[in-house]
């Protein structure tokens, strides 16, 4: 029996003894006198055995089977190993047709030995930063890589970004390393999606921040404004309000996704066998999905903040490497060490040497942005460099066979072929010396 049942059993005995009142043990167990008479004919039918539980030694009703215990902690060992209690029990319900509660599945793992019972931190107190009343109103992007198909592909980076009032992701894709093309193509699949945000949250990455951010004080003198980034022209152009944060914790909300993501895609993106990077990609828009479904939460505000985008935009010609170039003879100018020309005459025709905008997209097409016009070009020759003639050795020269080097030197003519010098020169000078005279 446990302690509470002895205290009651003492209790009953005194009463059935006449050392205490009905009332007396009721007070002294905390319970009512009603239930004091219930538990003295149980005493007086069966004995001090009737104050124990019924249920002592018996099995639940609703307790789980061996088997089931067992084939739980096998499927976990061969194929969701790694899943958490929650996602491993969501699991189980949608592949194996088993329904257990999270609980269930951890006391199971626990008792298996597949997991180990990990003892709670105690959280730390801050005040989280509250949501924005509507949806659109800020977006938190960001890249991470992982072993996101663990042993059976190399690392890659997975951009995302998820709206701040309501916790959905509006975009995402997979990219080798963390580039700009993948923000610009996940801020596309939002913007078709949805519409265009008011604000935009992402890190001091180069890709959003030019390195020369910082002006002179001739250039603040000059009214001129801050050099923007390829990113931060785009941003500009769609009026989106860019925020670099400072610290992780100031876009807590993409930082925290990327816990769950890591927690649950590598198990999803493994049980659909996916082994490349591009199959990764075809599966994510429905995993991406999935995950919404389950974790987006409904705005404070019903009314949207999203902004429309405008039938005459193309968002192909807002993300882009912009560069300035000077046009030559024939409306002609280089870029990337190629020759370029319009592919189409222009309306006006452009004066040489007029300095023009070029636009490069994401798949590559240059064309040239004029009067917020854009104008494709075509490609007429590729520039070669000159290449420099380089210097090459002398010819060895072999001198001939009568060559003085070649002829033994000999003093006592030497010596005969001075002293006849000598004296030329001396009758010489001797003829000159008479003429003088």
């Amino acid at each position: 029996m446990s302690r509470q049942e002895m205290k009651k059993l003492i209790v009953v005995e005194k009463i059935m003894n006449g050392h205490m009142t009905n009332n007396e043990g009721a007070i002294a167990l905390g319970i009512t006198a009603r239930q004091i008479i219930r538990l003295k004919r149980k005493y007086e039918a069966e004995g001090a055995q009737g104050i124990a539980h019924k249920n002592r030694g018996r099995k639940p009703a609703h307790a789980l089977s061996e088997e089931t215990k067992n084939r739980t902690a096998a499927l976990y060992a061969d194929q969701y190993h790694g899943s958490n209690s929650c996602h491993f029990a969501e699991l189980l319900q949608e592949h194996e047709k088993i329904e257990l509660s999270s609980s269930s599945v951890r006391r199971i793992l626990i008792a298996k030995g597949l997991k180990q019972a990990k003892q709670r931190r105690r959280t730390k107190a801050h005040q989280p930063r509250q949501r924005r009343s509507q949806a659109g109103m800020l977006w938190q992007i960001d890249a991470t890589p992982y072993a996101w198909l663990e042993d059976r592909a190399p690392r890659f980076s997975l951009h995302a970004a998820i709206d701040d009032a309501t916790g959905e992701v509006v975009g995402a894709i997979f990219r080798q390393n963390e580039c700009r093309e993948g923000y610009s193509l996940v801020m596309q699949q939002g913007i078709l999606k949805y519409g265009i945000p008011l604000g935009l949250y992402s890190d001091r990455h180069t890709i959003f921040r030019s390195p020369n951010e910082k002006l002179t004080i001739e250039q603040e003198l000059a009214g001129e404004t801050r050099p923007l980034s390829h990113f931060g022209k785009a941003m500009a152009d769609l009026n989106i309000e860019h925020i670099k944060a400072v610290t992780p914790q100031a876009k807590g909300r993409v930082e925290r996704l990327w816990l769950t993501l890591q927690d649950r895609l590598v198990i999803e993106l493994r049980l659909l066998g996916i082994t490349t990077m591009e199959a990764a990609n075809e599966a994510l828009p429905r995993l991406i999905q999935k995950h919404n479904q389950q974790f987006a939460v409904a705005p404070r505000s019903d009314e949207s903040a999203y902004m429309p985008l405008r039938n005459d935009v193309n968002l192909d010609h807002i993300f882009t490497i912009r560069e300035f170039r000077m046009l030559g003879q024939g409306n002609t100018l280089s870029y990337a060490g190629v020759i370029y020309t319009f592919e189409e005459p222009l309306p006006q025709r452009l004066n040489a040497k007029t300095v023009v905008e070029v636009r490069q997209t994401l798949s590559g097409q240059v064309f040239i942005w004029h009067r917020e016009q854009a104008h494709l070009l075509k490609k007429t020759e590729r520039m070669k460099p000159q290449q420099k003639k380089k210097a090459s050795s002398a010819p060895q020269r072999k001198p001939a066979k009568d060559h003085p080097w070649k002829t033994t030197f000999n003093v006592s003519k030497r010596n005969t072929k001075h002293s006849t010098f000598q004296d030329a020169m001396y009758s010489q000078h001797n003829h000159y010396t008479e003429a003088s005279w």
